[in-house]
């Protein structure tokens, strides 16, 4: 019994410092884990885009990350369907950003790199 109260009291006195309760909204929003930069309906783009490379109609997206590799040393910091196309945000090995739109159906690139 003597340890629970203890415990409470640490507790507590833990909650009444400053700033100790709740973070900053400047911390919480350098931390937020929400969607990615593609918005926020990011994952009815992917169920789209799954379901058109399971019916054939779309290029995988893993072949077009691949094709973007062999062109540009790199790695993709976030992709996803728009309207027709892929957008690929990729981190060149360079340190430049780019976008490369992509036509879904085809693979072919049309802007970026």
């Amino acid at each position: 019994m003597k340890t629970i109260r203890v415990l409470l009291v640490a507790a507590a006195l833990v909650a009444a410092l400053p700033g100790a309760a709740l973070p900053s909204v400047a911390w919480a929003q350098r931390h937020d884990r929400g969607p990615d930069s593609l918005g926020a309906d990011w994952r009815a783009q992917s169920d789209q885009a799954r379901g058109g490379v399971q019916s054939g109609r779309l290029v995988p997206l893993s072949r077009v990350i691949q094709m973007i590799a062999s062109r540009v040393p790199g790695r993709v910091l976030d992709a996803g369907l728009e309207g027709r196309n892929y957008r690929v945000r990729w981190a060149a090995a360079d340190g430049r950003r780019i976008d490369f739109i992509v036509d879904a159906e085809t693979g072919q690139i049309l802007s970026g790199g």
